[in-house]
């Protein structure tokens, strides 16, 4: 279903960020399986997001390079508190993968 169409000042209060996971926990409180998953972003620091992404093995997703939203307001998720959206997608078999750059980006980089 496609959503109502925004004009570029909506778009631009959406502030989305490069990081790399660092540490990735079993989140056994979460109502649909997921992660506690903690993004390094460099100069704007170590946050943490509850991530619907067990398609991965814990230690497949660490080191990885991520696309995340940093500006929103922290969220209680079962207890935890997620203060950052890693950003993803459906693949063909359904699994949520994340995005992820093709190229070795720096933590903290603002993606537009």
């Amino acid at each position: 279903m496609e959503k109502a169409q925004i004009v570029y000042d909506d778009f631009a209060k959406v502030e989305i960020r490069i990081g790399r996971v660092v540490a990735v926990l079993p989140f056994e409180r979460a109502r649909h399986p997921a992660y506690k998953v903690e993004v390094d972003f460099g100069p704007f620091g170590r946050k943490w997001s509850s991530a619907q992404i067990t398609s991965y093995k814990a230690d497949e997703l660490v080191g990885q390079l991520v696309a995340c939203v940093v500006n929103m307001p922290p969220r209680n998720i079962a207890g935890f508190s997620s203060e950052i959206l890693i950003l993803g997608a459906r693949d063909a078999a359904g699994e949520v993968k994340v995005l992820t750059p093709t190229h070795n980006i720096e933590v903290g980089e603002p993606v537009f």
